[in-house]
């Protein structure tokens, strides 16, 4: 009898052991796809500009913040990128760091960027600064940003 109730324990820490690890093992391949998403969108804001690469990577509800206000909805936010009348649009950033929920379904990532453009009168401007985006995994396993 004591045997087996040893054997029960050992075989309970052993399944939750392996549970823990495959979770483990999970949020690493998630974390590997944030990065990887990371580097798609900025590939895609090299080739496509702002509008169109905000609006293909962001959740129907995502929210932005740029200045003082919030700029809420997809739809929106391809409207405030395309109204724009800066030219020669440069935006690059490093994630310094990265993280996801246990149950790997939300991100995010932090880190540095550098914004550089030319004004309607020729001048270049250059900006740099902090970024903070919260991805979230969609129904059909892609990820798309729902706060920048």
């Amino acid at each position: 009898m004591k045997f087996q109730i040893v054997l029960i324990l050992f075989c309970s820490l052993l399944s939750t052991h392996c549970k823990d690890n495959l979770k483990k093992d999970s949020n690493k391949s998630g974390l590997k796809e944030i990065f990887e998403i990371e580097k798609e969108f900025q590939k895609r804001v090299a080739e496509k500009g702002l509008a169109e690469s905000f609006y293909q990577f962001a959740d129907d509800s995502a929210v932005i913040k740029r200045g003082e206000g919030l700029i809420k909805g997809k739809e929106a936010i391809r409207k405030h990128y395309s109204a724009s009348s800066l030219k020669n649009v440069s935006l690059k950033w490093d994630v310094e760091f990265a993280d996801i929920s246990q149950s790997g379904d939300l991100a995010y990532t932090y880190g540095k960027y550098t914004f550089t453009s030319i004004d309607s009168s020729n001048k270049q401007n250059d900006g740099t600064g902090l970024f903070h985006t919260v991805w979230k995994k969609q129904s059909n396993g892609s990820w798309k940003f729902v706060w920048d």
